[in-house]
């Protein structure tokens, strides 16, 4: 082999190597032979004060999930009709099993919606979309789903690598086995799904019992959701959301995937826009969204600043809109049977 063509070949088996693949037959390296792995070990050395060898034998033990890469590039296409998406969540179980959890969880609900002003239901609505009320957490060790995120999904790897980071040091706070936490496919973890940062940052011991577990403990959980809600700008006693009776002429200018609440009220209404429910000030921003579901008339709502808060545990518009109609949906049901109690 000539020196051109010998430069050609380890320059490829360089490449390969770098980008966690075995050059003989493209299978992905084990984490812990990943050159990019043992810098991401040495930075949280660095910063942190892991030790290195720990660390090693942690990417030692995880193991790359091809089925949370699979899950997680289909998802985008879960969310491509308005109507099937809220009826995944909208619906006679989930409020069932959401006054079941109510009953069984009063107390706390209760002290939560008057620490941090966030109303029960929204609070059972989020946790009932995340997890069943608690039942359905996720079967995936985190630190398996993590990694495989982190160093094998190039789209969103910054983002995993640092909720990655978030675990490692979640685990040793909490002095956890790192194998021995399960959730989602992306690693969020317990009854609401939180991911490890946000699992550090707003995780509350609610009951006083010395610990924040979301995985075992619905009061902490509880307590957490509303914590979390709050200090993203939840405003009491103010609406998430209007339904739009009629979106005026000409609403494109208005609509937005931006769930920002940027125009007011005043500037909508000025535009055609008529919104059923109580007034609202006229100078209350809100964002125009327009739900498309296919082979039907597109469904139109005001989103405002609470609904802007939910966007913040999780972005998707749908997500948002489907915890305030559960909620409603949940409130709804609360007082019909109080009426019947009374009756």
């Amino acid at each position: 082999m000539n020196a051109r063509l010998l430069l050609l070949a380890l320059g490829l088996g360089l490449a390969l190597l770098s980008g966690g693949v075995r050059a003989e037959d493209d299978e992905p390296l084990p984490y812990a032979e990943r050159p990019e792995v043992d810098r991401f070990v040495l930075d949280l050395v660095e910063r942190h004060d892991f030790k290195a060898d720990e660390l090693r034998q942690v990417f030692a033990g995880a193991r790359r999930e091809e089925a949370v890469l699979t899950a997680m590039r289909a998802q985008p296409r879960q969310a491509d009709s308005w109507e099937a998406y809220r009826a995944l969540f909208v619906n006679d179980r989930h409020v069932r099993s959401g006054l079941e959890f109510w009953r069984a969880n009063r107390s706390s609900l209760a002290r939560a919606r008057a620490t941090y002003g966030v109303p029960e239901e929204i609070i059972i609505a989020i946790i009932g979309i995340e997890t069943f009320y608690g039942r359905n957490t996720g079967r995936w060790r985190v630190i398996d789903a993590l990694s495989t995120l982190a160093f094998d999904y190039p789209p969103r790897a910054p983002f995993f690598r640092s909720e990655l980071e978030n675990y490692l040091l979640f685990v040793r706070d909490m002095d956890l086995d790192v194998f021995s936490v399960k959730g989602s496919y992306a690693g969020a973890i317990g009854i609401p799904q939180f991911m490890p940062g946000s699992y550090l940052r707003y995780a509350v011991d609610f009951d006083g019992d010395g610990a924040s577990d979301l995985q075992r403990n619905a009061a902490d959980a509880i307590g957490s959701v509303a914590n979390f809600l709050r200090r993203h700008g939840w405003q009491p006693g103010d609406p998430v959301q209007r339904r739009v009776r009629e979106p005026g002429p000409a609403p494109e200018p208005f609509v937005s995937t931006d769930p920002m609440p940027r125009n007011t009220l005043a500037e909508l209404e000025e535009a055609g826009v008529r919104v059923q429910g109580a007034p609202l000030p006229p100078e209350t921003r809100a964002v125009l969204l327009r739900l498309e579901t296919p082979e039907q008339p597109a469904e139109y709502r005001l989103g405002l600043q609470n609904f802007y808060v939910l966007t913040r545990y999780n972005r998707s518009l749908f997500y948002a809109l489907s915890v305030s109609d559960l909620a409603d949906a949940l409130r709804a049901e609360q007082r019909r049977a109080r009426r019947g109690r009374r009756g």
